[in-house]
């Protein structure tokens, strides 16, 4: 696999159901993704957008294909292997934020590197807290923020372990438009600041076209992948 390649998935496959009641949720996609790319997945609802994604984060397995991220095979780690290849490599930002009710912002934005042990650079971490805009909520708890200052932190608490891989379910499907429009401005900004590597699943057109290459599933298949404002 060539070294600007960061993710590759081959013939990738997911069945629910056995033989008289099967669902093809995903039928044998294949595409690669080169470092630094922003991408954006789109479907209408049971295309089967979401389970590529859950695929690609190794929170499901595939009933066939491969998924490889860094030239990992990440569906023949063991568990605890994948979940640490997780906490490391995969930052995953969900529609309805997963933040902590019990920690504040830098405490929710810290965790994973806590659960890995990892050092802090603070500096690094207030560069990060100022990009994201919450540099005067860091000791507020998540039920004293907006939704979108929610999102913010849960993009933070993705972004804080440098992972190879972004991957965003449908980040402003709970935001009004003005909350939406942030979140992918600060989506597309950590891609260009730091060359973060984002896939972002959406069902929006509008949001969509935002990112650099838009791939549209369709009937579980890739129905289309387009490279979006080539320069």
């Amino acid at each position: 696999m060539s070294e600007d390649i960061i993710l590759k998935c081959e013939n990738l496959t997911k069945i629910y159901g056995n033989q008289d009641n099967k669902t093809i949720a995903l039928d044998n996609v294949s595409f690669t993704v080169k470092k630094g790319q922003f991408v954006s997945i789109i479907g209408a609802s049971g295309s089967g957008k979401s389970t590529l994604l859950h695929l690609l984060g190794g929170v499901d397995k595939p009933t066939s294909g491969t998924v490889f991220i860094n030239n990992i095979d990440i569906h023949k780690l063991r568990e605890e292997q994948l979940a640490e290849f997780r906490r490391k490599e995969i930052g995953i930002i969900y529609q309805f934020y997963n933040l902590l009710p019990i920690m504040n912002v830098k405490e929710n934005i810290l965790l994973p590197s806590q659960l890995d042990k990892t050092d802090i650079d603070e500096k690094e971490l207030n560069d990060l807290i100022n990009v994201l805009g919450l540099e005067d909520r860091i000791t507020h708890l998540p039920n004293q923020l907006s939704g979108g200052q929610q999102q913010r932190v849960a993009i933070g608490r993705a972004l804080i372990n440098h992972p190879s891989l972004i991957l965003a379910d449908e980040p402003t499907g709970n935001l009004d438009s003005q909350s939406s429009e942030e979140i992918i401005k600060l989506l597309k900004v950590s891609n260009k600041k730091y060359n973060q590597t984002i896939l972002l699943v959406t069902h929006n057109e509008k949001i969509a076209k935002e990112a650099d290459r838009i791939i549209t599933i369709k009937d579980g298949k890739i129905y289309q992948d387009i490279v979006n404002n080539e320069e």
